[in-house]
């Protein structure tokens, strides 16, 4: 069976079970308004029936939604909500784990009221949590008191009353404050502020919280409980996922953080739009945003950042308007942007070439350094038949052709940072450094196998090849350095071991599932990357738990 014929069948299936849904198109396509969470709605019961459909036909693992996975789940999410257990009473969890073998009939009909009560149960504790901190904030802590902070989170049990709770948060700001006067060097005072607008940040975050965010971090929890690489991802998440693969975004190039409140300008990009204005710099605060010329200015002053983020991005060549806050002082100014589409340059391969000395004297030895933060492409422009679209195959093709032309004498491909992307893409890049042949084996939830293939004779670096790695190296990294491996092509350098993820996510636009056909604009009902399948090195092996061997152990700052 060849490739063409696995993506059909998958596809098959989603057409097919796409027909169950077909009559709450309509409702379940309506973007949803709120900015808080307010309750289970259409959307929420329509996505979680669509997720766990998926899950249960389309997952490796065939596991039936039953208490196995309730329990789990609940367990997931509690987790997800307070892990280092500083929030819930131990009664809180009594009441909630007498959903552990509930969760799995409630998702079965498509009831999510059980996100609510935990997030609601949650927010009660983090009021009642955050006036306790600005107690404890204004007494003062005996250093000469020994005293043990207990962090085997999984072992701790929850507090069972409000003087374990308070007890233990007093030991958490002592520990806060200690951490920053002596290892940061903070003053006292210094100390004090920083702890104070930390846990304050993190009370807005969680209040900013709206029904996509819960959603996601709810569902993420019941996939999670069959393995942790499948998860669903929100519209706005799956947006950002898009663009983060693609490496590119229709805005004004400029990186945000949230400070107290504030969209901080955290970075300019390069050749972007505000770039290209010469006002906005780094440390500015944005206060306001309208669109185009006239449109109203929108306070966005302790506003979720996504949703500024949103305001702030658009279609190219639309025009932007910022209220802000210059970094240097002074008044706020209104600054007129005209938006581009922006390359995130950052994230993509980069070459450089170092001359090393010769060991017997001679010629310097050139070797050329490809590194590689991740396999990309650009998802929509290949779908689109997008002429040239962006991709680390062409890419990394695009270097290599800059090191011959420099007279390259070793090609490094340093990958220890890369966590994977795309398996198209991993497929490609290794196909420019052997002739022709499988690069990796999949064995979809049917137990068949499908050898995946380069096609392409020649190589585009035929030349001595290093490929570096660590265990931060994952999935597509080492179906890349097995293959590199397998083939003799090059030798493994680096870690004991990669990652030792050896599964196959599809990534699922549920849009475009419900609707049988692709959308050509934002998602509203988000994606899901499902576990469909596992892989295997061209010759057999499988790096699940194991990973990829170096050939030469050279221990990376990640051991």
């Amino acid at each position: 069976m060849g490739k063409q014929s696995l993506r059909r069948r998958w596809r098959w299936s989603g057409w097919t079970l796409a027909a169950l849904f077909a009559a709450t198109v309509v409702a379940v396509l309506s973007p949803r308004a709120q900015t808080e969470v307010t309750g289970p709605g259409v959307q929420d019961r329509n996505v979680t029936s669509i997720v766990t459909t998926m899950m249960r036909t389309q997952h490796v693992s065939h596991h039936p939604l039953d208490d196995e996975i309730s329990e789990r789940a609940v367990h997931l999410l509690l987790e997800a909500f307070d892990g280092r257990k500083l929030y819930f009473y131990q009664s809180d969890i009594d009441e909630f784990q007498r959903y552990r073998h509930q969760l799995d009939d409630m998702l079965k009909k498509r009831d999510t009221s059980f996100a609510y009560l935990v997030y609601r149960r949650f927010m009660e504790r983090l009021e009642e949590r955050s006036k306790w901190i600005e107690d404890l904030l204004k007494q003062d802590f005996d250093y000469t008191r020994r005293e043990y902070l207990d962090t085997d989170f999984d072992n701790l049990r929850y507090p069972t009353n409000a003087d374990e709770a308070k007890e233990r948060w007093r030991k958490r700001i002592k520990y806060d404050l200690l951490f920053l006067e002596v290892i940061d060097k903070k003053s006292p005072k210094e100390a004090r502020e920083q702890i104070a607008r930390r846990y304050r940040n993190i009370r807005r975050r969680w209040k900013q919280f709206d029904n996509d965010d819960l959603l996601e971090v709810f569902l993420t929890s019941v996939t999670n409980a069959y393995d942790p690489h499948t998860s669903y991802m929100s519209a706005p998440s799956y947006e950002n996922f898009k663009i983060q693969l693609s490496l590119r975004l229709n805005g004004i190039g400029a990186q945000l953080k949230d400070e107290d409140g504030y969209a901080v300008i955290a970075k300019i990009i390069p050749g972007g739009a505000a770039d290209k204005h010469g006002k906005l710099k780094a440390g500015d605060r944005i206060v306001s945003v309208g669109q185009g010329e006239e449109g109203e200015m929108v306070d966005v002053v302790d506003m979720k950042l996504d949703d500024i983020v949103k305001m702030i991005r658009g279609k190219a060549g639309t025009i932007v308007r910022l209220g802000v806050v210059p970094a240097s002082g002074g008044e706020k100014q209104i600054y007129t942007i005209t938006r581009a589409r922006i390359e995130l340059a950052d994230s993509a391969a980069k070459g450089k070439v170092f001359d090393v000395p010769h060991p017997d004297g001679g010629e310097p030895i050139q070797i050329g350094v490809i590194d590689l933060p991740s396999f990309y492409f650009d998802m929509e422009g290949a779908r689109n038949g997008v002429a040239n679209y962006r991709s680390t195959t062409a890419d990394v093709r695009r270097i290599l052709q800059e090191f011959e032309g420099k007279g390259v004498d070793v090609v490094v491909l340093d990958l220890r940072s890369n966590g994977g992307g795309s398996l198209t893409e991993a497929i490609n890049l290794t196909g420019l450094f052997i002739d022709r042949g499988p690069v990796v084996q999949v064995r979809d939830s049917a137990n068949r196998v499908d050898a995946l293939e380069d096609e392409n004779e020649g190589m585009a670096w035929s030349g001595p090849l290093l490929v570096l790695t660590s265990k931060l190296s994952a999935s597509a990294s080492e179906i890349l350095a097995g293959a590199i491996q397998d083939y003799g092509r090059g030798l493994i350098v680096g870690d004991e071991t990669t990652h030792g993820k050896g599964t196959v996510q599809t990534l699922q636009d549920l849009d475009a599932w419900l609707l049988g056909r692709a959308r050509h604009r934002p998602s509203q009902l988000g994606a899901l990357k499902i576990t469909t399948a596992q892989f295997y090195r061209p010759g057999g092996d499988s790096t699940q738990k194991r990973g990829v061997l170096a050939d030469v152990v050279l221990p990376s700052l990640t051991t």
